[in-house]
């Protein structure tokens, strides 16, 4: 009760000295707060860091799915025609080779009487039909298969770039795929300004190069299956490329 206070030590908060240290001399005590300060800031920067580790793995992760997912776009888009313009007579110059006045489209609409039947399995929301093929007086589309058949029906098409651009295999170069659509038989189609056989030479080649590298993205080569995706692809899942998805992709709009 009467025993003599310690002084208190200059500098140091009292409320941190715990009471088992209060019989220490000063300097004891300032070692001990230190000693316990350094503990706590060792464990603060221990749970920074642990907690940095976890936030940055967590982020990185999705980072590295949506790379992993571009990358994988990337290499199967196919190239933007964003940078091309054609002059609409060149384009139509190449579609009036390429499109086909007959083009076959859904196997299982061929039982169809087209006779607007209320309770039509083969009609459209929109009122139209779902049709087995379609054809035109002038050349239309260009397909976007290799080759179709209805056996049902008794249908067969092989398309014209299929069985005449890739004349002794799967594969073309650039060179090969400019020369040999050139050189295919030019029939004013519907759309685009019109031009007669005798005026539709071709003697500027940039315009087929361009669609080469449309169809062909990046590769040297262009095979006949690529060629088929790619014009698929191009044609939003349609069956065909008509003149108004053609010029757009050519830039001659």
């Amino acid at each position: 009760k009467n025993s003599p206070e310690l002084p208190r030590p200059s500098g140091l908060c009292m409320c941190l000295v715990p009471r088992p240290l209060s019989h220490l001399a000063p300097e004891q005590i300032r070692l001990v707060i230190y000693s316990r300060r350094a503990a706590m800031m060792k464990s603060l920067v221990k749970s920074v860091v642990a907690a940095s580790i976890i936030i940055g793995a967590s982020s990185f992760a999705p980072q590295q799915q949506i790379l992993r997912r571009t990358t994988r776009l990337s290499e199967n888009a196919v190239a933007t025609p964003a940078a091309i313009e054609t002059d609409p007579k060149e384009a139509v110059k190449l579609f009036g080779r390429l499109a086909e006045k007959y083009i076959m489209l859904d196997a299982s609409a061929g039982m169809c009487c087209y006779s607007a039947c209320t309770d039509c399995e083969y009609r459209e929301p929109g009122g139209g039909y779902r049709m087995a093929d379609q054809s035109a007086a002038r050349p239309k589309w260009i397909p976007c298969y290799e080759d179709r058949n209805f056996e049902a029906q008794g249908k067969q098409h092989t398309t014209k770039w299929s069985s005449e651009i890739f004349t002794d295999g799967p594969v073309v170069t650039k060179e090969q795929f400019v020369d040999r659509l050139i050189s295919l038989e030019f029939k004013p189609p519907l759309g685009g300004p019109y031009l007669a056989a005798s005026a539709a030479a071709i003697e500027d080649e940039s315009s087929a190069a361009a669609l080469f590298d449309v169809l062909a993205g990046e590769k040297e080569k262009l095979t006949r299956f690529r060629m088929g995706k790619a014009m698929k692809d191009l044609a939003n899942g349609e069956e065909g490329l008509t003149w108004a998805m053609f010029s757009q992709i050519m830039g001659a709009n």
